[in-house]
């Protein structure tokens, strides 16, 4: 996991966050073993920005690598942060039990799954019922 969140460190810092400041890093891996980065990229009308950690989703779509094993997030906070929920909710398309990884600068971090951080996500058994 320390490869991930170096990773994510490293990808931070070319996060575009020229009006909140707040640079974000992901690094994705898939179940063969590829690993995607990803950075916040902001814009002037802030809901057009996109989180780093559906950047680095982005990137492996692209590639083709739709099967997911963990992601590590990285942000220069006190405490980890957590994803977003709709950060949470377009992981979760792809496996609602990634393994997910949060760490600040000072490499506090910790690991939980997506399914305890989204207990009750929207998918395909809710809306075919």
């Amino acid at each position: 996991m320390d490869e991930l969140i170096e990773g994510a460190r490293a990808a931070r810092e070319h996060a575009y966050a020229p009006y909140s400041g707040f640079k974000v890093g992901a690094a994705l891996r898939t179940r063969s073993g590829k690993v995607f980065y990803g950075v916040n990229v902001e814009n002037v009308s802030y809901g057009l920005s996109i989180c780093a950690e559906r950047s680095a989703a982005v990137a492996a779509v692209l590639a083709d690598e739709l099967e997911w094993d963990s992601i590590a997030v990285v942000a220069d906070t006190k405490l980890p942060t957590t994803p977003c929920g709709a950060c949470r909710q377009f992981l979760a398309e792809f496996n609602p039990k990634l393994s997910v990884t949060i760490a600040n600068l000072d490499k506090v971090h910790y690991t939980i799954s997506l399914a305890e951080l989204l207990p009750h996500a929207f998918n395909t058994e809710t809306i075919d019922s």
